[in-house]
This record gives C-alpha cells, structure tokens and sequence, in this order.
C-alpha cells in the first residue's frame, strides 16, 4: 500500500515536472519572437526615420538662402524707406512672385520694422499677408531682435499650416523691416501616408504638427501647462485647435528613442527621430498585432517541440533502462571505458602539439609576409635606377647631356622615394598613418611609366595614358602611390606576354569627390577562381617562384591608409582592369 503511494506521487511529479517544462518553453519562445519581431520593427521603422527625416531636413532648409538674398536688393530697401509708394509695391510685389516661382516656395513677403506686411507674392490672391499686423508672431519679433527667426504654424489668413524662415533686413543700420519666407509641408505630410504605419511630427511643446491622420494633428501628447497655453493664445501656431491631449501611455522603454506605447488604447511601437533643423521630432508608430500574433505562434511551437522532445526523453529513458538490465558484463564495460579514456589522453596530446605547430607557423608566416613586402616595395624603384643609370652612361657616350640630365634628375626621385618608403616602414612599426597631401597625379603616372618602361619595351607592349583634366590631384602620399601604379603596370606588362595584341591603356577621371584611375591590359583575364580571392596575401596566378601574391595585398593596403580603394574585375572584350580610387583635390585647392 504504502510503496504504491509512493509510485504514486513519484508519477504525479513526473507530470508536474513535464507540464512546467513545456510551460517554460512556451514563455521562452514568445519572448524571444517577441523580441525578434520587435527588433525587426524597430530596424524598419528606423530606415524608415532616417529617410523621413533627411527629406524633411531637406525641405526646411532649401530655402534659408532666399531672405539673405533679398537683403541685397535695392528695390526692397527703398520699399522700406518709401512703404507708401504703390508703384514701387507693385515692383517688389512683382519681384517676389518671380523670385518664389523660380524657388518655389510657398510664399515670400517683406515687413517693416513694426510687423506690418508691405509686399508679398501672393499679392493678387486671396488671403494674401499684405497689409495684415504680424508682429505678435515670434518668427517676426525674433528677426528684429537677433537676425533671424523660425516658426511653424497655421497661417492668419490662408489657416494652412507653413514653416516661416525670417531674416532681418538692416542695410548697414538697425533691423529696418524683415522679410519672411514660408515653406509648405503638406506634400511632405502626403507622402508619409504611403508608407506602413503612422508618423508624427512633433514640435517642442509636445504638440503633433503633421500626421498621416487627421484626428492626431495639433493634439498634444500630454497636457500643457499654463505658461504654454498662455504662449499659444499669444503666438496662435495652432489657429482655433482644441490641443485635447492624446490618450498616451508609455509601457515599456525598449531604448533611448524607443517605446512601447498605448495610443487610444492600442498597443503600438513608437521609435523617434530628432531634426538637426528644427526643435522637432519625427515619431513612426507600428502596430504590434503582428507581433503578439508571432510571439503567440513561437509559444505554441516552443511548447509542442518541448512536449515532442520530452516523449522522445521518456522513450529514450525507457530504452536505455532496458538495455541497463540485459547488460551483464562489467568487464567488457569497464575496458571500454578504459579504451576511451586512452584515446582522449592521446587526442589531447596531438591536439596540443598540432596547436604549438600553428602557432609556430603564424609566426612564420607573419615574418615571412613582412619579408617579402620589404623586398617587394623595394625591389621596383631598385630596379628603375638601375635602368635609368644605364640609360645614363649610353647617353653620357652618345653626347646627348640634356638627355642625361633629365635621367638624373629621375634618379633623384627615386631616392627621394626610396628615403620615404624608408620612413614609411618605421612609421608603420608605431602603427602611425601619414594623412594624405597634395600629389599630382601626371607626376606618379609618369614616375611609374619610367619605372616600366624597359619592361613595357622588352615585352613589346603599347602604353596609352589618358589623363583628364592633366592637372587632377590626389590626397595621397606619393612614394606609395607610385608604387602601387608600377605594381599595376608590371602586373598588367606580365599578364599580356602570351597574347598577339599588347596594349596597357592608363585612364584618370575626376568622378565627384573622388579621382578614378583605371588600368586596363589585353591579356587572358582574371581566372574565376582566383578573382574572388584576388587581394588575400599569398594568391596569385603566377607559376611557383614567379611571386609570393602579396603584391596586390600590399597596394590595397596603402590606398585604405590613404582612404582609397582597390578593386579589379574582367572585362568584356577581353582582359582585366584594375581601378584605384583616391580622393580629389577640388579644382580651387590645385
């Protein structure tokens, strides 16, 4: 009786145990799904911000350049002096609606120094500024009072809502009038409304200024106070609205611009970006259905795994305890764990050994990498003077001085070069970076055709150079340029041995900020196998001996130091191209 209660209750814990297990694997997996559709939420609406946001930083100051401009213009100065000349209002009416067509703006106006508009564009249609008081607005006594004003708002006659820019029109003398420009952000509004979700923008007292839904808009998200509606009463930037707050509710703060909130009682993910224009904030809400539905579902599929996997458990268990009890020879057991225990004595000695050969070999080939580089950045301008010293003496012995002057004058360079990669070396030791100076580029491109030339002629190869603008400039430090540009070449002289046609074709081109200079060959190409791996230290396509494949490594890593890069592909006729990116000189520091 008594050991049948026990089985019992052994039984009733077993049960126990299995239902808290699958318990707890369906908490894990919907708060890990949870979790994981959260982040995927919040990585969408954060592109989704940054692309918003850069748009609209954009619209609010496209136009800060216009009442700056019209400061310089005479005939809005002596409007200023003469406001009750109707011919010359006319004029700079005329004037404003030409100059806002060309910048199309919503509107441009000109008020004197006591608020009162003198001139706008919109002169000749309906609710136009011109003759209304706006000195209570901010935008205007900011103008007056420090030179320059932002405000946005509904408009006093048109009620459309508007981002005001005002700049102060002084003449050499205290602020004489203002002019003011209004920016229009309903496009920008329309176009939020074909995205996924709703997005807010909201000013510095909390108040929703834009928003994909009507009832959202001039709601504040939480009450103001008494200061702020005295504010608002006096500066009127939301026209006749309520300002009822929003049903608002903070639940979880996932992150710094991250919450989960309740808006009208709904559950909703609100992720925030800050303007660098603006005291304004833009706010993406995602509804979180989507994300209780696949929390739900992980937690039902965490729970039949861990019930799947606690059946396969008590089978396993039964199984094994079956085969326990036909298990009679503990000899045969024990020698096999003997037998075991032996081997992992053994692995682990070779496992130790093969590490201690490793290690051994890094260094090796750390020593041996640097090695060759040495040699290899060395061996070019080695090989250069040699040529040219030659070239010398046969010119010393034919009488052609002016000849050898200039090989002389090339030597010089190439110790000058050779005193910098030097340098360069025991920099490198202290991990320093040199910054990029100056270089003209027809310069290396010339040092380093010199360097290949007696290469290029003994392998009969055609070199073309196409340099435009001649006097481009890179931000780069000379000697390693030079010497990634005769790499190039000699790479590209010793792919076009075996082709009928030999052609190394050099082009420079200033791209926008960047300067592009790529190196062509009419050789066999780039093998396919090869290309992906074509700046790993030690690949190469070259027969053994021929070289170590740390050319390419070393030039890539010489243009990143500079802020460059390095890249190659095939091309269609045939041959490879290689292209180096620098960044330009801009044509008035040349």
């Amino acid at each position: 009786m008594r050991s049948t209660r026990a089985r019992r209750w052994r039984s009733a814990l077993r049960w126990s145990a299995a239902l808290a297990l699958v318990v707890l694997a369906a908490c894990v997996g919907h708060q890990v799904a949870r979790h994981a559709a959260l982040e995927r939420l919040r990585e969408a609406a954060d592109h989704r911000l940054d692309m918003l946001a850069g748009a609209l930083d954009a619209d609010l100051t496209r136009f800060e350049h216009l009442p700056a401009l019209l400061e310089m213009t005479p005939l809005v100065l002596t409007l200023l002096d003469a406001p009750g000349d109707a011919q010359l209002r006319g004029a700079v009416n005329r004037y404003l609606d030409g100059v806002n067509a060309t910048a199309g703006a919503e509107m441009l106006y000109v008020l004197d120094a006591a608020g009162v508009s003198l001139a706008a564009s919109d002169f000749d249609q309906p609710g136009t500024t011109v003759g209304q008081d706006l000195s209570f607005r901010p935008y205007v006594a900011d103008a007056l009072q420090s030179g320059q004003g932002r405000f946005y708002g509904l408009g006093i006659t048109s009620g459309r809502p508007g981002y005001y820019l005002s700049y102060a029109l002084r003449g050499g003398q205290p602020a004489r009038g203002v002019v003011a420009v209004k920016v229009n952000l309903a496009e920008a509004e329309r176009n939020w409304r074909s995205l996924p979700g709703d997005v807010l923008l909201v000013d510095e007292r909390g108040v929703v200024i834009l928003a994909t839904r009507e009832a959202l808009r001039f709601r504040p998200m939480q009450a103001l106070d008494g200061l702020q509606l005295a504010e608002v009463q006096r500066t009127r930037p939301y026209g006749d609205a309520g300002l009822r707050a929003l049903q608002w509710t903070q639940m979880q703060r996932l992150g710094r611009d991250v919450s989960v909130i309740a808006l009208d009682g709904r559950e909703q993910l609100a992720s925030a970006r800050r303007l660098r224009s603006a005291p304004w904030q833009l706010i993406a809400l995602d509804d979180l259905a989507s994300v209780r539905q696949s929390a739900r579902n992980a937690a039902v599929t965490a729970a039949l795994a861990m019930s799947v996997l606690l059946l396969v458990a008590v089978t396993l268990w039964q199984r094994r305890r079956a085969i326990r009890h036909k298990l009679a020879n503990q000899a045969a057991l024990q020698a096999a764990h003997d037998t075991l225990e032996s081997t992992v004595v053994a692995r682990t000695a070779q496992l130790r050994a093969a590490q201690s050969e490793l290690v051994h070999a890094g260094k090796m080939a750390a020593l041996g990498q640097m090695s060759a580089g040495l040699v290899h950045e060395l061996n070019q301008p080695l090989t250069a003077l040699r040529a040219l010293a030659e070239s010398a003496a046969f010119l010393l012995e034919q009488h052609r001085p002016q000849e050898v002057q200039g090989n002389l004058h090339r030597i010089t360079r190439m110790v000058d070069r050779l005193a910098r990669l030097t340098t360069q070396l025991k920099t490198f030791a202290h991990k320093a970076e040199t910054p990029g100076v100056p270089v003209p580029l027809a310069h290396c491109l010339a040092d380093a055709q010199a360097s290949v030339a007696e290469a290029a002629r003994l392998a009969g190869v055609d070199t073309v150079l196409d340099l435009q603008p001649p006097d481009l400039q890179v931000l780069a430090d000379e000697a390693a340029l030079s010497s990634v540009l005769v790499n190039l070449m000699r790479n590209a002289i010793e792919a076009m041995q075996a082709t009928p046609e030999r052609r190394l074709r050099i082009t420079a081109r200033r791209r926008g900020p960047r300067a592009v200079v790529e190196v062509h060959d009419t050789g066999h190409g780039i093998a396919a196998d090869i290309l992906p791996r074509l700046f790993e230290p030690f690949v190469t396509s070259k027969p053994a001996g021929a070289g170590l494949g740390l050319g390419l490594v070393i030039s890539a890593q010489l243009l990143r130091a500079l802020n460059g890069s390095l890249s190659a592909h095939n091309t269609v006729g045939g041959g490879a191209c290689f292209v180096l990116e620098l960044d330009a000189v801009p044509p008035t520091q040349g």
